[in-house]
């Protein structure tokens, strides 16, 4: 049987960007509602790895507050899709904007996304998540 990654990978990339609208529009649901039961998260405002569902969700629901994002730009998009075609990396930037209070656009945030999905009984679920500000250091470093 052969993979169809282009269309793996599209079908993944419509996902994140409903989710993300969803999300931008002040539901926070299509994310939490996809996360599978093993997910694995980073957020930039914790130290540690979150693991399990209802941990990523308990985090996610205590921070949340709808953002108002009137814009998001998703940029560099990028999908490596697995052999067996069950498996499906995504990785992009993401400049969301607000209105300030002129009724003008700014940027609220630039995001480094990635997300790791996995197909679990038909469906595309998001196993690990890892979001970071982007640009957050001074200095080039490696380490």
């Amino acid at each position: 049987m052969s993979v169809d990654k282009d269309k793996i990978g599209k079908t993944v990339l419509e996902l994140e960007k409903s989710f993300n609208e969803r999300w931008s529009a002040g539901d926070n649901r299509g994310y939490l509602d996809n996360y599978a039961e093993e997910i694995s998260y980073f957020d930039p405002v914790l130290k540690e790895l979150l693991v399990g569902r209802d941990a990523v969700v308990a985090h996610i629901e205590s921070l949340y507050s709808n953002p108002h994002i009137v814009r998001s730009d998703y940029l560099n998009p990028d999908v490596i899709v697995g052999d067996s075609g069950d498996f499906a990396l995504l990785a992009y930037n993401l400049d969301t904007y607000v209105l300030d209070d002129n009724g003008d656009e700014r940027q609220l945030r630039a995001w480094n996304a990635t997300e790791a999905y996995r197909l679990i009984d038909g469906e595309w679920r998001i196993v690990h998540s890892h979001w970071a500000f982007a640009q957050t250091a001074t200095e080039a470093t490696a380490s």
